[in-house]
Parts: C-alpha cells; structure tokens; sequence
C-alpha cells in the first residue's frame, strides 16, 4: 500500500493549480505543437516533432505524478494542532548557539520546500532532526558543513 504524503493546505493547492495547468494549457499546446510538426514533412529527421513528442511525455509523465501525490496527500492544518512538540507545519525559531543568530523555519513536504522562503522538508537533515523536540532543547543537526547545535527558542503553529 502507498504512504500518505504529508502537506499543508497552501502545498496542496499548488499542486492542484500545477495539475490543472498541464492538463487545461499544456496538454492542448503540446498536442497542437506535435500537430504542425507532423505537417512540416518527414517525421525521422523533424526535430520539432521530437522536441514536442519527448515534452508531452514529460507532460504526461508529471500529470500521473501530481494526480498521484495528491491522492495520497494527508493534508494538515498547522493552525489546528496543539502539541508543544515541533511536529509537521510547526513554525520553528532556532538559535545557532555558534553564530548568535535566530533563525526560522516551518516544515513542510518534500514538495514544498523552499529555504529561500524558509521551509524545509520534513525529511530533510535539520526537519528530521527537529521533530519531537521541545522549547529550550538543543538540538545537534548534521549539516554539510559539520556539526551545528541549535537551541529551540519558539514553536507556532499558524
């Protein structure tokens, strides 16, 4: 049986927006790009025809992908749980106990991830290593830059 995918409401409908997009825009361009290909002649040596042949089939490919992932999302709502644990959706302020500086982050999905806007997977190093602490824990993260020590100052759910 496949495992569920867990994301946040936001994350899920990105890729609900992702999936109608392929399918509404790009599918129907594809096929009309594969389409004034074919008339321009001799499909062997049509690299126009390849080209739109080999993107719908990465079209394809990531529409059975997306209809996948969502079926087996497990959406949850940060703002609904309550846990003084750092848990999926929580919203994490840490102090680099070496650098002085604060730094926060909420953990998400695989999907989702994103550190320029400061989310970070739940399966990444430093999500992994966060789950199940609480507030004043220091927590010592492999990074690859070598060993960090955090201390947790705030957790949210929002």
């Amino acid at each position: 049986m496949s495992q569920s995918i867990p994301m946040t409401r936001e994350g899920n409908a990105r890729l609900q927006e992702e999936l109608k997009n392929l399918i509404r825009v790009e599918r129907p361009k594809v096929v009309q790009d594969i389409a004034e290909a074919r008339d321009h002649g001799d499909l062997s040596e049509n690299a126009e025809y390849e080209a739109a042949k080999n993107k719908q089939a990465f079209i394809e490919g990531r529409i059975k992908e997306l209809n996948d992932k969502i079926a087996r999302a497990l959406v949850i709502n940060p703002a609904e749980l309550d846990t003084d644990k750092v848990v999926f959706g929580a919203k994490v302020t840490l102090f680099d106990t070496d650098s002085g500086v604060e730094v926060t982050y909420q953990i998400v999905g695989e999907d989702e991830a994103d550190i320029k806007d400061a989310k970070i997977s739940i399966t990444s190093p430093v999500g992994k290593a966060l789950i199940g602490h609480r507030i004043d824990d220091e927590v010592n993260i492999r990074v690859p830059s070598g060993l960090k020590v955090y201390e947790i100052i705030d957790i949210k759910y929002e």
